[in-house]
């Protein structure tokens, strides 16, 4: 891989770049390189388990073998707009696209609605198209970016 200011040349040669400040935080960058497809996105998922101290909450481990997303999402705010399995990043014969994965808000792409109300659907992902995690409210607003 070659640097390209001061981001790897992604292997994929997609990128997400961060519109918000959520966004930024949430991929510790202001552009990450996709590193491999599908990558899935989705809100990190909080659980709780009964110790000897009471109940204490765990967050999802990024990395696990049974990770359901390569970059987790915090939203600990109502109403959220992401959901656990929210959306991925593929590509096939006719280039990259968005598949919501059944989320309930769904996924705006480029201002039109993917998905929702836990139905899948797909749409069209080209250079600069613009998406927004959940409904327009959404806190988390990403660029999608080819390599030129």
């Amino acid at each position: 891989m070659t640097e390209d200011r001061g981001v790897p040349r992604s292997l994929t040669g997609s990128y997400l770049v961060a519109l918000t400040p959520e966004s930024a935080e949430a991929i510790r960058a202001r552009e990450i390189n996709i590193p491999h497809l599908p990558f899935r996105v989705g809100r990190e998922s909080r659980r709780a388990r009964w110790t000897q101290g009471g109940l204490i909450g765990e967050r999802e481990r990024r990395g696990a073998e049974t990770a359901n997303n390569d970059l987790y999402l915090v939203e600990d705010a109502e109403p959220m707009n992401v959901s656990r399995e929210h959306f991925l990043i593929d590509r096939d014969a006719d280039g990259f696209f968005l598949l919501d994965r059944g989320s309930t808000c769904g996924t705006l792409v480029e201002g039109e609605m993917v998905g929702g109300n836990g139905q899948q659907a797909h749409a069209p992902l080209a250079d600069h198209h613009v998406i927004l995690v959940g409904t327009s409210l959404s806190r988390y607003v990403f660029k999608f970016r080819l390599e030129t």
